[in-house]
């Protein structure tokens, strides 16, 4: 697949990211290892009879299991924190504070093989980082009491930078393994949460819809497209245009009467799309040989 192409299937996981916080509110009081436990079931099930449905099923038995392990861990990890993160803390400040993780692929990145950290990229970097750090001041300073859960957000976005970075370098796993790891993701938090929490299902058909709604999209389809992406495409560009996700997520929450609109937002969409854009430049920019 060429490099646009998985580049583009790849931002289609970030347009499926702005609704995460809104669904995660909505399916309240399901705690976090029981939210995790329904919605990877959701997507590892999907993606199941996707495979199937594919032909792909000879694929999976070339997977090593240390790719598995390491994509479930990867998957329980980061959802797990950012469900608890939600749950402690107001969900606009910390959904945003989980979405540093951009900025951690972004430096991050140039350690990987065959990539090369430009000076667009790092300007692009901190220059979308400075929009989603307005939006993230705005709210610490009008939230209080809810440090631990601000650093929880933050382990999260760690975590799902490491994630995307080692999921780079297994290029040679199928996109079909996400399936098996969102369904050994389940089956994890299943367990855990019947060991460690008490259990509380979603209050009445909208919020059995949220948890619907997060199984097939942000915790669904938007983690095999990411897959693609990540290991096809432009990791760099992917992370600095990622920075949308926290904007756009905010405004989900905005239009559903769950955070307050300002004029900080308008600022900040404009230091992030300049920051994207600043990035794509650099990302595209090819060295030409000397004539001669």
């Amino acid at each position: 697949m060429e490099r646009s192409k998985a580049t583009a299937i790849g931002f289609s996981a970030v347009a499926l990211w702005s609704l995460l916080a809104l669904f995660t509110v909505a399916s309240s009081p399901v705690p976090p290892l029981l939210l995790n436990a329904l919605t990877f079931a959701v997507g590892g099930g999907v993606g199941l009879i996707w495979v199937i449905a594919t032909g792909g099923l000879a694929q999976l038995k070339s997977v090593p299991l240390s790719a598995y392990a390491f994509g479930t861990l990867g998957l329980f990890g980061y959802h797990f924190l950012y469900f608890t993160a939600l749950r402690m803390a107001p969900a606009a400040e910390a959904g945003l504070i989980c979405y540093l993780w951009p900025l951690f692929i972004v430096l991050f990145s140039g350690l990987l093989p065959g990539e090369t950290l430009r000076a667009g990229h790092i300007a692009g970097a901190l220059l979308a980082f400075a929009g989603a750090a307005l939006i993230v001041a705005q709210g610490l300073s009008a939230v209080s009491g809810a440090l631990t859960g601000y650093g929880v957000a933050f382990l999260a976005a760690l975590t799902w930078a490491g994630y995307s970075l080692g999921s780079r370098r297994l290029k040679s796993v199928p996109t079909a393994a996400v399936a098996v790891t969102c369904l050994m993701t389940a089956l994890l938090s299943i367990a855990a949460h019947l060991a460690l929490e008490t259990t509380a299902w979603p209050v009445g058909p909208l919020g059995w819809l949220a948890v619907l709604g997060l199984g097939l999209g942000p915790v669904g389809l938007a983690f095999y497209t990411w897959d693609v992406g990540v290991k096809g495409g432009d990791i760099q560009l992917l992370g600095t245009a990622s920075y949308a996700a926290p904007l756009l997520s905010t405004l989900v929450l905005v239009v559903a009467g769950m955070a307050a609109g300002s004029v900080t937002l308008a600022v900040a969409a404009v230091l992030i799309t300049g920051g994207a854009a600043l990035a794509a430049r650099a990302g595209t920019r090819v060295t030409r040989p000397k004539a001669g």
